[in-house]
């Protein structure tokens, strides 16, 4: 192709509303245009370099044998009804109505047709294992549309989903998934961590998500580099750091301090000049157990966080709130800041598994302005213990002590063990090998195609644009003749090009009537791995070669640079 022939609005000026690299660059490169909060027009390099990350996705797929459908993006109410995500989605749905007045909604995922086309075909075990998926538009009514392509509204996803026979067949088609989204990210030239995660309104068993890491990411997630550990921050487990000061070894009884005015755990700690690690944090919680609900007493160390997913798991709760302070009065006589365990007879008390076997902490006293010294977990109160916090800066691997890392992080890719979440409510069943009806197991898998290319592009970058990686870059290489007026310049770009091309290589021929430094910072910009520049030397036979990554020069021979790129591309 020929650079004079193409849309490519690059531009110079940093866009003001550009919060994060991804968002900044590509439309700088002009790979993006917007259209409105959280809606993006894709322009000619965007498509290009989402193609071929397709591309790779559909090879991938194909190799584990997943069969390419493409779903309606237009659903009817009722089979979102049927699973309870009509209503469980709440106002991320994009909802609306026919002119018959029927309530219908964009697609937000597909596990509802997916599973509603697999009970109107599948009828015996002998049809599985089936996987079968799409790269379909989504929509998410995204309240709070930010960062460019990292938070929008309407998006671009590879979600596939596995039918099986039983629990066993799952996990082969949930490993197949695993290797391929390796293999995926992999060609896509991506550095991700695959970490164990929540699986949230898709429900399930169990779930992974491949991370980035990257500043304008809005996950954490936990990993050790040295033993391979790795999990989102709301599921990741760890050895506490130890206590500041060690508690002290006698054994005493409880006793009553006036702590006037003070409420928050830094503030009493202070007052008594003791380590926020030597007091108990004491949360009172609404919890919700679908319909009914009752207080519970969730108590942690003083400058530990509660993990709300660990917590829910623990409790078994549907979801829970903090208790309204007049809640609290009523069910401790007391005002939030002065509440602690000692005594609680009239809830549960689940206590961080960091508190089991300490002694002589402060915790409330249940009584406006007084807190109690020398309390004992196990001995001055009963409580059910499990860990419900979150793991914190300094906190080492749960087996083998080695430090810990929390890295903000991009989600890429998500795999779900969904288990019978949608067989069940949705009346999916086939008949064994015996004649008997039985559910099917299914698995859900996503990959965010546009979040890729933004991981590509937040991971590699410098002060002068985007280095793409070579497998999804809109183009590999460029063949920038130093002034196209120069007839011997301008043939001799023309045959390289044409070399390259004739080798596969996907090249783009500058022959823009420009100053030699506006087409480089344009290849740099738009983050062309491979300049192949025909200027002074080639008198001499010689041509520049840059690499965008790193831009290190080479000096190849004129009639060598075709196979060149060619062997640095394979």
């Amino acid at each position: 192709m020929f650079w004079s022939q193409l849309f490519i609005p690059t531009l110079r000026e940093v866009p003001a509303d550009a919060e994060v690299a991804s968002h900044r660059l590509l439309l700088r490169a002009g790979y993006i245009r917007p259209m409105g909060a959280g809606i993006y027009n894709y322009l000619f390099l965007a498509q290009r370099s989402i193609t071929k990350i397709q591309r790779i996705i559909r090879e991938e797929m194909e190799a584990i044998g997943a069969q390419e459908f493409l779903l309606a993006a237009l659903n009817p109410a009722e089979i979102w009804q049927e699973s309870g995500r009509w209503t469980g989605m709440g106002q991320n749905m994009f909802r609306l109505k026919d002119r018959f007045n029927r309530d219908l909604c964009l697609g937000m995922t597909h596990e509802e047709v997916m599973t509603s086309i697999a009970r109107g075909e599948l009828r015996s075990y002998k049809q599985l294992p089936q996987i079968w998926y799409q790269i379909q538009t989504k929509f998410r009514d995204e309240p709070r549309p930010k960062s460019g392509l990292l938070r929008v509204r309407q998006f671009l996803m590879k979600d596939s989903y596995s039918f099986d026979i039983d629990a066993p067949g799952l996990d082969v088609s949930y490993e197949k998934h695993r290797q391929a989204y390796c293999k995926i990210f992999e060609r896509c030239g991506i550095e991700y961590v695959v970490v164990d995660a929540d699986s949230g309104a898709m429900g399930g068993s169990a779930s992974q998500e491949f991370m980035v890491a990257t500043d304008a990411g809005e996950d954490l997630v936990v990993v050790c580099k040295q033993t391979g550990y790795a999990a989102n921050l709301e599921k990741a487990v760890s050895r506490p750091v130890p206590p500041t000061i060690p508690d002290p070894a006698e054994a005493l009884d409880p006793v009553e301090i006036h702590t006037p005015n003070q409420k928050s755990i830094d503030e009493v700690a202070a007052f008594l000049k003791l380590p926020t690690t030597s007091l108990i944090k004491s949360f009172v919680v609404i919890a919700d157990f679908g319909g009914k609900t009752k207080p519970i007493l969730a108590l942690l160390r003083g400058n530990h966080q509660l993990s709300e997913t660990k917590f829910n798991a623990v409790v078994g709760c549907k979801e829970f709130r903090a208790a309204h302070p007049e809640e609290i009065r009523d069910l401790f006589g007391a005002d939030p800041g002065s509440l602690g365990p000692v005594g609680v007879t009239n809830m549960p008390i689940y206590a961080d598994s960091a508190l089991e076997g300490r002694q002589n902490m402060v915790a409330g006293a249940n009584k406006d302005d007084y807190h109690l010294g020398n309390v004992t977990p196990g001995e001055d109160f009963k409580a059910t213990y499990a860990d419900i916090r979150q793991v914190e800066a300094g906190d080492t691997e749960i087996n083998t002590g080695a430090p810990l890392e929390i890295l903000k992080t991009m989600e890429i890719g998500h795999i779900f063990k969904l288990g019978y979440k949608y067989s069940k409510a949705m009346g999916l069943d086939v008949l064994d090998e015996n004649g008997k009806e039985v559910k099917v197991i299914m698995g859900s898998y996503g990959i965010g195609v546009e979040r890729v290319l933004c991981g590509a592009v937040e991971l590699y970058n410098d002060a002068d644009g985007i280095s793409m990686p070579a497998s999804i870059a809109p183009f590999e290489a460029v063949v920038t003749p130093v002034n196209i007026s120069d007839a011997a310049q301008k043939q001799a770009a023309q045959d390289v090009y044409t070399q390259l091309k004739g080798l596969g290589v996907d090249v783009l021929f500058d022959d823009r009537d420009e100053r030699p430094g506006v087409k480089f910072k344009d290849a740099e910009l738009i983050g062309i791995p491979w300049r192949i520049t025909i200027g002074k030397k080639l008198a001499q036979g010689i041509v520049e070669v840059v690499e965008r990554r790193g831009k290190v020069m080479s000096e190849v021979p004129l009639a060598e640079v075709a196979a060149w790129i060619k062997s640095k591309l394979s």
